[in-house]
């Protein structure tokens, strides 16, 4: 295979640059959300969730950490509406637009909640997260820079982290290139959904940088289509049993 899929690229993407038209923010958001239900990524982030969810009496405060659009927290709160779970979602996102977005398309979900902000200062401000999720989004960030994140979920996240991410696979790369034109989609998704793929991972790169964050108690799990779910739980400090 091509000598790409042999290391992550450094390429930036276009989503990443400042000043995005806003309608076409808005189109790339809604392709997103298809490319999501279609591929079965949304049911990724979902399942990933579930392992860290086990009292129905307790309400989660659950962090989307590059939360784009929103529509992942819509998933995670129509599952929790059915099983009867209760859960507090805030979406934080850079880009005030894409806040924007969030908040008209999350009208219905009063659970959910959109903040402009670096996710450094919204960890360090808020008063109590129980988990951080990021769905896409760990791919934009730079080697040094997803050690630092895990390190911050590491931190301030009190039940554990999930994160859904790409597989660099060359199957991944021409198979999302030929989808995003066939259903025409925009200037932003062509060039940004391959790039995704050759910015994704290999299961190697994803351990070494948790090893390198000093983060533990994390599991792995390749899915399809070219999807890690990486679910990290928060080890609890040994209390020794009292004695006289």
């Amino acid at each position: 295979m091509p000598d790409k899929f042999t290391q992550r690229s450094c390429q930036a993407e276009l989503l990443d640059a400042p000043n995005i038209p806003k309608k076409l923010l808005f189109q790339n958001l809604r392709e997103l959300d298809f490319i999501n239900k279609t591929l079965g990524g949304h049911s990724i982030t979902l399942s990933g969730i579930k392992e860290l969810l086990t009292d129905k009496n307790k309400t989660y405060h659950i962090i989307d950490i590059g939360c784009g659009g929103g529509d992942a927290m819509k998933h995670i709160a129509d599952w929790a509406r059915a099983n009867h779970y209760k859960v507090k979602l805030t979406g934080v996102d850079m880009n005030a637009d894409a806040v924007d977005y969030l908040n008209s398309n999350c009208n219905d979900y009063l659970e959910i909640t959109g903040v402009v902000s670096d996710y450094r200062d919204y960890l360090k401000s808020t008063c109590h997260t129980d988990i951080v999720h990021c769905s896409l989004f760990c791919h934009h960030l730079k080697d040094d820079e997803l050690t630092e994140l895990f390190s911050y979920m590491k931190q301030y996240a009190k039940i554990g982290f999930v994160i859904n991410d790409l597989q660099r696979h060359w199957l991944a790369y021409y198979s999302i290139k030929v989808l995003t034109r066939l259903f025409n989609g925009s200037s932003l998704v062509k060039n940004d959904a391959p790039l995704s793929v050759l910015r994704g991972f290999k299961k190697p790169e994803l351990v070494h940088l948790f090893e390198k964050g000093k983060v533990e108690n994390v599991t792995i799990n390749w899915k399809w289509a070219f999807r890690y779910l990486v679910v990290g739980k928060k080890l609890k400090e040994f209390t020794p049993p009292f004695t006289n």
